[in-house]
């Protein structure tokens, strides 16, 4: 039980240290452009941020999930890499289709890594309001600056 409960923080923590990293990189990449950003004309731009942001977020959930699959695969639980990355996703996303299971003695990483699906999914969520929200503030004080 412990094993398990180690192995899934080191793996829950190496999940959200890649999310953090990433929406790092994210902002770097927002305050490079924002310039550009909050000048006119706003929708098309604020459409395009929210295109990359998600399209970012999908990456940070995909990295989540590879990283979980690719642990149980290495450790042996799944024989193809296929059934450990469908398993992950599954329990990532919290779905729980339970057509595919980890044996009983490794049971409690699937809880795991339910936990860090929502746990990632809620950051993420927060990292796409806050990257909209950080825009729109800009492009509105440009206009109040401006007008």
């Amino acid at each position: 039980m412990f094993v398990q409960i180690a192995l899934g923080t080191a793996l829950m923590l190496l999940s959200v240290m890649v999310s953090g990293l990433a929406f790092w990189a994210f902002e770097v990449l927002l305050v490079r452009h924002l310039p550009w950003l909050i000048r006119e004309p706003h929708r098309p731009k604020l459409a395009l941020v929210l295109a990359v942001a998600a399209i970012w977020v999908l990456g940070m959930v995909t990295a989540g999930v590879w990283i979980w699959a690719i642990a149980l695969w290495a450790m042996g639980i799944f024989i193809t890499i296929e059934a450990s990355v469908y398993f992950s996703l599954v329990a990532f996303t919290t779905l729980g289709f339970g057509d595919i299971l980890l044996p009983k003695q490794w049971r409690l990483l699937a809880g795991m890594a339910a936990a860090n699906g929502l746990l990632n999914m809620g950051l993420l969520t927060a990292m796409l309001v806050e990257t909209l929200r950080h825009i729109r503030l800009g492009q509105i004080e440009g206009k109040k600056r401006r007008g």
